[in-house]
């Protein structure tokens, strides 16, 4: 076999091996919109979302209080609700994000910039900041990586809200104020309740 018909046939066989693996990998992506289901027993994959009760255009927790608002770019606008010291030793900030603009918003910009990132429309950029201690506390992960924060935040129509929330590590006790900031957003100072 000449040199010619051998690179050829190499050629063919690396062809039809990253289209089978391209099939494999379109087909396992593959399915109904409807999620990840468990199957035989199994546990559904944990997801960092909203509680269940507060789906697109439910209110958040405490909706009807407001302690602080920050106003973006193109009418979008977070009204924050509470901030809460845990028990766990933690901080949950939750809050309303609005588009009171004309076309629809994405998170992307609100998303984390890290190498290992796996919520991408998310607030997973949210900080809170500590400035009398000069700390900042950035979202808490859990095991699989996905932020402890809202995610899926895309596609959110003229007019349209949807409850956020974030937890981040808990400052010490007597830390009583902090910023919370998301990218392209100016930062909020918000007290810290128990």
């Amino acid at each position: 076999m000449s040199i010619r018909r051998t690179t050829k046939a190499a050629r063919g066989a690396v062809a039809m091996a990253s289209a089978v693996g391209l099939a494999l990998v379109v087909a396992g992506c593959g399915g109904d919109s409807g999620g990840a289901k468990a199957s035989d027993g199994d546990k559904p994959p944990a997801r960092s979302t909203a509680p269940k009760d507060s789906g697109p255009g439910a209110p958040a927790a405490d909706s009807d209080k407001v302690i602080g608002e920050m106003k973006g770019p193109d009418g979008v606008v977070v009204t924050l609700h509470s901030v809460v010291r845990d028990s766990g030793g933690f901080v949950t900030v939750n809050g309303t994000v609005t588009n009171r603009g004309t076309r629809a918003f994405n998170a992307i910009d609100w998303r984390s910039n890290e190498t290992d990132l796996r919520s991408r429309s998310s607030i997973s950029g949210a900080t809170l900041v500590d400035k009398a201690g000069k700390k900042r506390y950035l979202v808490l992960r859990d095991t699989n990586g996905e932020c402890l924060c809202t995610t899926g935040l895309s596609g959110l129509m003229p007019g349209a809200s949807r409850p956020v929330f974030a937890q981040f590590p808990a400052p010490p006790a007597k830390v009583t104020e902090v910023d919370f900031q998301l990218p392209t957003l100016p930062p909020a100072s918000v007290r810290i309740t128990d």
